[in-house]
């Protein structure tokens, strides 16, 4: 247990931290709100209107090819949905669940980007208390999001199973392995993924103790689906070692894409970020 210091470990064994509490201080933090839902005369249709923060890179043209939408959690919060039409002949839809800190408003110009370079539609969602999706973060909530994006997505436009990729980035990685242990798919990309909340906060935990929140680690063996892993060596947020250790413990993984030097907020700049997801999508996924 090197590493703690006395009162953390009489925080942890005399009066172990509420998860909720640890789940706020590590990972919820909803930005200001950079897009509204307009409704049309019926309102039972809606578009996208982003403000300048944003910053959207793109015409109207790729902004017609986005389209938004309320669905309702099994917590009866009502959270935004976003389908983003990428490009017209692609075989794997991407249900991705974004990082912490942005909202679908800032996602909305790098899923069309990705997507375009990719070949894939992206279908997106921004958690309980999240741009306007309604309710409070939590870690009960953001399986219960993920839950309701799945659903819409699978109902809502017909998409098979194995024509769907799961992307999680950190935070967005807790709500994708737990879907994931649950459903068969046709991939799993997990970015910058965390073991367990208290893995992050107290580096030196080796086992997952009852408050531990977001405990994906236990999870993970449960993955039937092929999954890559992709991790910055330099992360300061979630050490490097969570990835490896979700990779090592993972039963279908492939080929990981390990970015020397990266931290955790510029994995995307490097030119092996896309070029290992295109070999993954386009080739590796394209044999199975």
């Amino acid at each position: 247990m090197n590493g703690l210091s006395f009162s953390e470990l009489c925080c942890l064994f005399c009066c172990p931290p509420c998860p909720s509490r640890i789940a706020a201080k590590l990972a919820f933090l909803p930005p200001e709100k950079t897009y509204d839902l307009i409704s049309d005369e019926t309102g039972s249709r809606y578009s996208l209107h982003l403000t300048e923060r944003a910053e959207w890179q793109y015409s109207q043209r790729e902004l017609d090819n986005i389209e938004v939408f309320y669905t309702r959690t099994s917590k009866h919060n009502r959270i935004v949905c976003m389908f983003a039409r990428c490009t017209p002949n692609a075989k794997f839809t991407i249900l991705f669940s974004h990082g912490n800190a942005v909202d679908l408003g800032q996602m909305s110009s790098f899923y069309i980007g990705l997507g375009s370079r990719i070949n894939c539609n992206i279908f997106s969602f921004d958690y309980s208390g999240y741009g306007a999706s309604g309710g409070k973060p939590s870690e009960k909530n953001i399986y219960a999001d993920i839950d309701a994006a799945w659903q819409a997505l699978r109902t809502r436009y017909g998409i098979s199973p194995q024509n769907i990729i799961l992307y999680g980035q950190s935070i967005g990685t807790v709500s994708t392995i737990d879907l994931a242990s649950r459903y068969e798919v046709g991939a799993v990309i997990l970015h910058s993924p965390l073991m367990s909340g208290m893995r992050v906060a107290f580096p030196e935990t080796k086992r997952t103790w009852f408050f531990d929140p977001f405990p994906s680690i236990d999870k993970v063996p449960k993955i039937t689906s092929p999954v890559l892993v992709i991790h910055g060596t330099e992360d300061e947020v979630i050490d490097f070692t969570h990835g490896l250790t979700i990779y090592e413990r993972c039963p279908r993984t492939v080929e990981p894409l390990w970015v020397e030097g990266a931290g955790h907020n510029d994995v995307e700049l490097y030119g092996q970020y896309l070029e290992r997801l295109k070999q993954f999508i386009n080739v590796e996924l394209a044999v199975n």
